[in-house]
Order: structure tokens, then C-alpha cells, then sequence
């Protein structure tokens, strides 16, 4: 059985801006309260596992105990297929510079591995998101959610944020990184995650 979202305050495990607003937006009908990571001191946990869902319980589990409060967390990344599924759960890693994060270079490396492998075209992707929404108690559900595509180049667009210049979704003539914010939105891999959240949660 599922467990249903009872209470008016959520914890959302980010520090990310814009995944906030994201996430606030597509509750709002609900008349839940959204509070960030930020905004009650908690700090990012090491993420050492493996997969999506493993990393996205570290962090939920981790800020429901230090809060006392629901928690909800994603983990996401973009797997290509001829890359053998990376970069996965190392998406944000291939960004990461000591001068924070390079998503050009990330994209950069993948273009430049996927001509190293002299991948056929069209060089099939996807965006994973894995939700979990996790009680003090310890309990969790979880909530995956995809968004099938190419990597294409050179990027295009400056809309959205990480991998999106280089991925056109299916069905579509333009990338993420050339689709209105909110368009995007609701055709992600999150938003994919989060109707199955609403409905089994929410709703």
C-alpha cells in the first residue's frame, strides 16, 4: 500500500534553485509548503552509491532524520547508449572542476567519446530521474521517470541547464537546451517521475 502525503510542509533535499521553483510549481495545487535544504541548514550528503535510486534515498533519508519533516530528493543523469549508459549517476560528477561545475566541458567530453567510439547515428539517450519521497520513520516511495532521446551537436540553445544543449527528445526538432522553460517542464524525465509521485501521493 502507499503511503500518502499527509502534512502541509515538504522538505525538498536541494540546494538547487531552479529544481526548487520546479518542484514548488507542480505542488502548489496541493497546498503544500515547499522548504529547501538551504533554507534549514542541512548539508549535501556524499552520494556513494551506484545507482539513481540510491544516491536519491542517501539524500532523502538523510534530511527527513535531520528535520523531522518529509523529505523529497531526485537523483538524475543522462545515459547514452553508446557510451554503455554513462555518464549515469557520474552526470554532475563529469562537470565538476575546482572552480564548481563546466557543463560545457561535460558535454564536450561526451561529444568528443561518443567520435572516439565512432558511434553510429542517432546516438540514442535518455534522461533518468529517480524520486524518492522519505518519512522520519524511515519509510520511502519511489518514482521513476524517463525522457527518451539523441545527442546531437554542436550545442544548441541556452535555455535549461546541464546535458540539455545536446539533447533533442523524441518527437522533437529542437533540443532541451532550445525549449521554453516551462515546456520542458512538462515533457521532462522529472516531470515524468512526478506525475507518478502525485498520483500515487497526492492525488
Amino acid at each position: 500500500m502507499t503511503r500518502k502525503f499527509s502534512g502541509d510542509r515538504l522538505l525538498v533535499a536541494t540546494h538547487n534553485k531552479g529544481k526548487l521553483e520546479e518542484i514548488e510549481r507542480l505542488l502548489e495545487p496541493f497546498g503544500v509548503k515547499v522548504v529547501g535544504a538551504a533554507e534549514m541548514g542541512l548539508d549535501e550528503p556524499e552520494e556513494t552509491e551506484t545507482t539513481f535510486v540510491g544516491n536519491a534515498r542517501i539524500k532523502a533519508h538523510a534530511a527527513a532524520k535531520a528535520t523531522g519533516l518529509p523529505a523529497l530528493s531526485d537523483d538524475s543523469g543522462i545515459e547514452v547508449d553508446a557510451l554503455d549508459g554513462a555518464p549515469g549517476v557520474y552526470t554532475a560528477d563529469w562537470a565538476e572542476t575546482p572552480n564548481g561545475r563546466d557543463f560545457v566541458m561535460a558535454m564536450t567530453r561526451t561529444h568528443e567519446e561518443l567520435e572516439t567510439r565512432n558511434a553510429a547515428h542517432p546516438r540514442t539517450a535518455r534522461f533518468c530521474c529517480t524520486l524518492v519521497l522519505a518519512w522520519p520513520d524511515g519509510h520511502d516511495e519511489v518514482f521513476p521517470g524517463v525522457i527518451e532521446g539523441k545527442v546531437v551537436w554542436p550545442m544548441r540553445g541556452d535555455q535549461g541547464h546541464g546535458y540539455d544543449p545536446i539533447f533533442m527528445p523524441d518527437g522533437y526538432d529542437i533540443t532541451l537546451g532550445e525549449m521554453d522553460r516551462w515546456k520542458k517542464n512538462e515533457i521532462s524525465h522529472r516531470a515524468d517521475a512526478f506525475r507518478k509521485l502525485v498520483a500515487a501521493c497526492f492525488d
